[in-house]
C-alpha cells in the first residue's frame, strides 16, 4: 500500500497541487474538523459510494490514525482505484482543518 505523510500532504495542498482528499472517519469525529479539501465518506459507506469515484483519478485516504484509512486503501486498491494512505490520520495533521 502507498504511504503519505501528514507533512507531505500538507505541502502537496500548500503548493496547490490537485489532490482529491477522501475523509473515512464517522460523522461524529468530522464534526470536530477536517482537512477542508477532504469529501467525507464514512468507511462503512466506501463499498456502496464507490460509484461516487473515478478511477481515472488518485485518492489519499485519511482517518484518526491511519488504520480505518488504510482498510479502505485496500478495498479501493482492489477495486482498481488509485491510493494512498495518509499515515497517522488526522492525529498526525498539523494543517488547516474546517
Amino acid at each position: 500500500m502507498k504511504q503519505i505523510s501528514a507533512d507531505a500532504l500538507a505541502e502537496k495542498l500548500q503548493n496547490k497541487e490537485n489532490v482529491n482528499i477522501i475523509d473515512v472517519r464517522e460523522d461524529f469525529e468530522v464534526a470536530e474538523g477536517k482537512i477542508p479539501e477532504a469529501i467525507h465518506i464514512p468507511l462503512g459507506e466506501i463499498e456502496k459510494r464507490v460509484n461516487e469515484l473515478d478511477k481515472n483519478e488518485h485518492y489519499y485516504l485519511v482517518c484518526r490514525s491511519g488504520g480505518r484509512s488504510g482498510n479502505a486503501c485496500g478495498f479501493l486498491d482492489s477495486q482498481g482505484f488509485d491510493v494512498t494512505n495518509m499515515t497517522g490520520g488526522m492525529l498526525a495533521w498539523n494543517g488547516e482543518v474546517k
